[in-house]
């Protein structure tokens, strides 16, 4: 459990992209079951899923981006100059 949280500290990109995907993919495996789709079909669903979920957390990330760059702004500069 230590080594999940962690990791989820250190990557929350990756992390919240893992669970995203895992997550899809029991929810179209369970909606879609008794659809009757070829193993083709069902490579290509999970393929477009997972890929899903990437381009959801990449986009998500963005907002983490411009509140990172806001509050950079509003930060004053440091002093460290000598005799100041």
């Amino acid at each position: 459990m230590k080594t999940l949280k962690l990791f989820w500290q250190n990557h929350p990109n990756i992390a919240s992209f893992l669970l995203l995907a895992v997550g899809m993919l029991v929810i179209l495996t369970f909606s879609a079951r008794h659809v009757g789709f070829t193993p083709g079909q069902w490579f290509t669903l999970g393929a477009a899923t997972v890929v899903l979920a990437a381009l959801c957390i990449w986009i998500i990330s963005w907002e983490d981006e411009a509140e990172d760059a806001a509050v950079e702004q509003e930060q004053p500069p440091h002093q460290n100059r000598i005799g100041e």
